[in-house]
């Protein structure tokens, strides 16, 4: 079915790669071919693909190294039937990754994962999307490309850079606006709302578990646009206060 006008696709799906915390990984059992299902934690890299930290212990891990191909189902996760959801089910294949960026971005939003990292059997791997299929509600069944879910990184290298720098202040310096904008713009309940990743298209804020992405008005390719977004995004916030 197509996406309807009022109703942005690419977003919504977008919204669900960024705020997922975790999803249902389905493999291929080694040997049979068999589909096999597990719960897996998850994290987006810079352009949102999925990041997973698996082990080698775990059933899942060693099919994907027999078969690397994979589907990740990602829900919305709200209250009520879920079947009136939300829902992303994206396809692809995985690939094992040492790119200190995955590990710094996994840990942002996965922090209890650190104590993980370590261990020789854990490693990371990025799902390398090859098609999603997207249910949002009646007449919001949409088949989507990698192009449609994924974010455009080009010329936005100054602000990938900046990234660490960029979590670090707001959350040192600037916590009660990461507060503000969960509760003023996103309509969350009060927390401690700390900023967990940024990227071209939008803020990531995180309270325990529960993340929740905060789009830019605009595109924003480097350090200096994104202060004057920021602020700009902050005094709407604190006169909805």
């Amino acid at each position: 079915m197509k996406a309807t006008p009022e109703f942005n696709a690419a977003g919504a799906a977008k919204t669900l790669l960024r705020e997922a915390r975790s999803g249902a990984l389905a493999t291929l059992m080694a040997g049979s071919g068999d589909p096999y299902c597990s719960l897996v934690n998850v994290a987006t890299a810079a352009d949102g693909a999925p990041l997973l930290l698996i082990s080698r212990l775990a059933l899942h891990t060693r099919n994907v190294l027999a078969d690397a191909r994979v589907s990740l189902m990602l829900d919305e996760r709200k209250p009520g039937d879920p079947l009136e959801g939300a829902r992303v089910m994206l396809m692809g294949s995985v690939s094992k990754t040492d790119d200190a960026a995955v590990r710094r971005r996994y840990l942002a939003r996965q922090p209890e994962a650190e104590m993980f990292v370590g261990f020789a059997d854990f490693a990371f791997y990025e799902v390398k999307l090859k098609a999603a299929h997207l249910v949002a509600g009646f007449g919001r069944i949409v088949d989507l490309t990698p192009a449609d879910v994924l974010t455009d990184l080009a010329g936005a290298e100054a602000l990938v850079e900046a990234e660490p720098d960029v979590i670090a202040h707001m959350n040192a310096d600037h916590a009660e606006t990461c507060r503000l904008y969960a509760t003023k713009l996103l309509g969350a309940a009060d927390g401690e709302w700390r900023c967990a990743g940024c990227d071209p298209e939008g803020l990531e804020l995180q309270n325990g578990r529960l993340a929740l992405r905060l789009p830019f008005p605009q595109r924003v390719t480097s350090p200096g646009v994104l202060r004057a977004v920021l602020k700009q995004m902050a005094d709407r916030a604190r006169a909805a206060a």
